[in-house]
């Protein structure tokens, strides 16, 4: 079993339910031919830096999974045939320095995903200071 990293960019024309549907498929496509998901990213709608099929923006998802090496050749085509994919790209993590980045980056992804609810607060604790600081110098 290899490392991988899928980075798949969805047509933004879809609906939230028909994204999410999608990248049920592409993780579907991974377990079925026998890989292990060890984390996800999701980046969200981001601007691309070319058109793709009159696409000016893309959903971009990141899959980090193990996987045995002739199962890639199937994942790559079944990414071909789903047209609601605008492109993917797969890196394998090979070398012992890249497979201890793979790990930083599933860490990193898990810890993203697990999360979110504590970031905001973090921010909102961040910015509050400055809110008040502004607030006093308003009100002198």
């Amino acid at each position: 079993m290899r490392n991988y990293e899928n980075l798949v960019i969805v047509k933004p024309t879809l609906t939230a339910e028909e994204i999410q549907a999608s990248i049920t498929a592409i993780e579907e496509v991974i377990t079925s031919n026998g890989g292990e998901i060890a984390a996800r990213d999701t980046m969200g709608m981001r601007k691309l830096a070319y058109p793709i099929n009159k696409n000016e923006r893309g959903y971009f998802y990141v899959i980090y999974y193990s996987i045995a090496p002739s199962a890639i050749s199937e994942i790559e085509r079944r990414f071909r045939i789903n047209e609601n994919l605008l492109r993917f790209v797969t890196i394998k993590y090979d070398t012992n320095r890249e497979v201890a980045a793979w790990k930083q980056l599933v860490l990193k992804a898990n810890k993203k995903a697990s999360s979110p609810a504590e970031e905001t607060k973090t921010r909102e604790i961040e910015i509050a200071p400055e809110v008040e600081e502004v607030a006093e110098e308003t009100a002198e």
